[in-house]
């Protein structure tokens, strides 16, 4: 091969001038098919497969199909001219997974998207590594050392991102004892990506368990020497020829950003999608549903009635009552299961591919009034998000009463549409192979956080104005009760997480709690403790294969950017989406969380520009320092801030798996008496006070007696 290498160079070097004009891939995703007459046969392309590859795979990376991922040799020209940034992810007939029927993700349900994720994992297999030396999610700055394994940066800037590196511990196919090595290399970005930045990833040095160097491809091999492939497939000496000029621009900016290439074992581009891209349908369907219900925002009837005549009936509640709002429907149907045809999917005007209201769909909103209105008192609105695939009744007789009568405010929810209760059933079978649910599942949930608009748009509108009145002329909700002007968000895990979306496009609500919170879900979903039920199902459906599980993840992360925070937590209170203003948000995370992790809380908090509140006495530090993040004494106003609780557990593995030590904090912050505090005078003044009696801690031991209020109830509650 040596000799060949030699003997092909001159020949190179002689085409250089010819080249140098048609061969700059890196801009179309296309291929250099030019010919020479200096001598030498050119590869032929194959027929069929993306065009830089010669193939729906990439030798690149020849043991599984679809790796590297994210990468730029499927993204083309988008020839509808709708893609923002002209661009389009064009995956290959069979590059995407097949379920257990055979049945590959088809290629056209992500021609919409301009770019890749700015949340995924940067995916790719190395036989049998380890990942010795590289960083960690508790060393991220590890990631940015010089001599660091993994670089990850902006093409243009030549910025280095903070990462850290995952070994996919969620599956035991590690290669060894006769199982499959199908434990991916995962490169996590420490912070969420940048809108419409292409980025180049590079690895070295990794060792396999024998201790030895993993050697690169014969494909990466030679696209690193410089040379076409004469020896080997047709593929591989097509796309070694076809990528020359992409991996000329690459290993150059390697070279500038000071990440030599001779003993790269991996290198790739990829560049992610525009922030019109991924918000541009959420935005959209704001702005045409609350131009159809106005200012008084949508009708509504009543449902349900329950009084509660003594504080023994209730201590918090002088009634709950059940309305359905009817809200402008934006997709194909709206079923609340799996339909017999077709999946629902956003109405889309053929020609110009905007959203075209389908009639109406209806929604149901439970309403908590509380005792304290009998004082006469102006109530704020406060409007609650539930936990994963929950309903709108979570906290009815709990924390969310607690809150709407200790706190003054006439408390309300309603059903994430799309990722409640009745979305169960397309969601179990969209992980069980239905690929087409992967956008069905997150173009409803668009629908969903819009209806979550609506409903605060009633509240504020036409029952502040009217009241609530029923058929008997009974006045349910008093006009008097409401300050309009009061208006708030919190939610707790589902609910924290989505309702970082909902500040982001909101134009009706600018502070907000978000309990539990964290982002991308595919970073989310393997350090849960509920992953193993989903987990299951993904493995039925891909036939236990765990790349493909790996895989869908990242492509369910694609379309899952348009509705979760992922692609919309830079906009809460930073370069804002249109129309809607600055927004503040108090992030409350529990340390050692069993179904959200931390370490995805960091995520979300540095995403939002929030920064880390300590006391504002000096002999009281935070628990730790938090990658990335500012700290700041309290008081801060106007500002949006992370608070950690401590239960003196083990912090979160570094690795994809959840945390299972001792009793699972999740749930137990909100109902903490400085949580509940702290949120009262943050929703009415913007002002984020230090609540806690010392650091924000529960012992469970029960042994400090410094530890925050309600620490007993919550552990009598949850821990035994």
């Amino acid at each position: 091969m040596l000799g060949k290498r030699r003997l092909l160079l001159p020949f190179l070097a002689g085409l250089g001038a010819a080249i140098a004009a048609c061969s700059d891939d890196t801009g179309s995703g296309g291929a250099d098919t030019s010919s020479s007459s200096a001598g030498g046969e050119l590869p032929v392309q194959p027929q069929g497969g993306v065009a830089l590859l010669g193939s729906d795979c990439d030798a690149l990376v020849p043991t599984f199909c679809g790796l590297p991922f994210p990468s730029d040799v499927y993204l083309q020209d988008d020839p509808t001219g709708r893609n923002p940034s002209g661009k389009s992810v064009r995956f290959g007939a069979t590059t995407l997974p097949d379920n257990k029927d055979g049945e590959h993700a088809v290629p056209e349900l992500f021609y919409d998207h301009d770019g890749f994720s700015p949340g995924n994992a940067l995916l790719t297999h190395l036989p049998r590594a380890v990942a010795d030396g590289c960083a960690t999610p508790y060393d991220i700055a590890r990631s940015l050392a010089a001599d660091s394994p993994t670089i990850l940066i902006e093409a243009d800037t030549l910025r280095r991102v903070p990462h850290w590196v995952d070994l996919d511990m969620s599956t035991e196919n590690d290669g060894e004892g006769g199982r499959p090595d199908q434990r991916l290399f995962m490169i996590r970005p420490a912070e969420r990506l940048r809108d419409a930045t292409r980025y180049i990833v590079a690895i070295r040095g990794i060792h396999n368990r024998d201790g030895d160097i993993i050697p690169p491809s014969p494909v990466f091999d030679s696209l690193r020497g410089g040379y076409v492939m004469t020896d080997g497939t047709e593929v591989e000496k097509w796309t070694t020829y076809a990528r020359r000029g992409r991996y000329s621009d690459i290993f150059g900016k390697l070279e500038l950003a000071g990440v030599g290439k001779a003993d790269l074992q991996l290198a790739w581009d990829f560049t992610t999608a525009t922030k019109e891209n991924n918000t541009r349908y959420m935005v959209e369907m704001r702005d045409k549903a609350l131009e159809v219900v106005g200012d008084a925002g949508p009708d509504f009837e009543i449902l349900n009635v329950e009084e509660f005549p003594t504080e023994q009936d209730h201590p918090e509640l002088l009634r709950r009552l059940e309305v359905r709002m009817t809200v402008p429907l934006f997709l194909t149907a709206a079923t609340s299961g799996v339909p017999a045809g077709e999946l629902d999917r956003l109405a889309l005007d053929e020609t110009s591919g905007e959203l075209v209201q389908n009639g109406t769909m209806e929604q149901d909103v439970l309403i908590l009034v509380p005792r304290s209105v009998l004082s006469g008192e102006p109530h704020g609105l406060l409007q609650n998000g539930h936990g994963l695939f929950g309903s709108r009744f979570e906290g009815r007789n709990g924390y969310l009463a607690r809150a709407a009568n200790g706190q003054r405010f006439i408390a309300f929810a309603t059903n994430y549409f799309g990722f409640d209760e009745d979305s169960v059933a397309l969601a179990a079978e969209t992980l069980t192979g239905n690929f087409t649910g992967i956008k069905s599942f997150t173009e409803r949930q668009i629908q969903g956080m819009v209806n979550q608009l609506l409903a605060m748009r009633m509240m504020m509108g036409r029952v502040a104005t009217s009241g609530i009145v029923d058929s008997d002329q009974h006045l349910l909700v008093d006009p008097a009760w409401i300050d309009p002007e009061v208006r708030a968000y919190r939610g707790d895990s589902q609910g924290g997480i989505m309702g970082a979306t909902y500040m982001a496009v909101s134009t009706d609500v600018t502070r907000g709690l978000l309990g539990e919170p964290g982002m991308p879900y595919s970073l989310l979903l393997n350090r849960s403790v509920d992953w193993p039920q989903y987990g299951l199902l993904l493995e039925i459906g891909l036939a236990h294969d765990a790349v493909a599980t790996q895989q869908v993840l990242g492509v369910l992360q694609l379309a899952w950017d348009r509705s979760e925070p992922n692609g919309f937590a830079p906009y809460v209170q930073r370069d804002l989406l249109p129309g809607a203003p600055t927004h503040h948000v108090l992030l409350h995370v529990a340390r050692g969380d069993h179904q959200v992790s931390t370490l995805a809380a960091h995520i979300m908090a540095r995403a939002i520009g929030a920064r880390q509140l300590r006391s504002d006495d000096p002999a009281m530090p935070v628990w730790e320092g938090i990658y990335g993040l500012a700290e700041v004494d309290a008081p801060v106003t106007d500002a949006s801030a992370l608070v950690e609780y401590d239960f003196g557990l083990a912090p979160n593995p570094a690795e994809n798996l959840p945390n299972t030590d001792g009793c699972d904090p999740h749930d137990r912050v909100r109902d903490l008496t400085p949580s509940y505090e702290q949120q009262g005078a943050f929703f009415r003044t913007g002002q984020i006070d230090w609540t806690c009696s010392g650091a924000c801690n529960c012992d469970d031991s029960l042994g400090d007696p410094n530890e925050e209020g309600r620490c007993r109830e919550t552990f009598a509650d949850q821990c035994r």
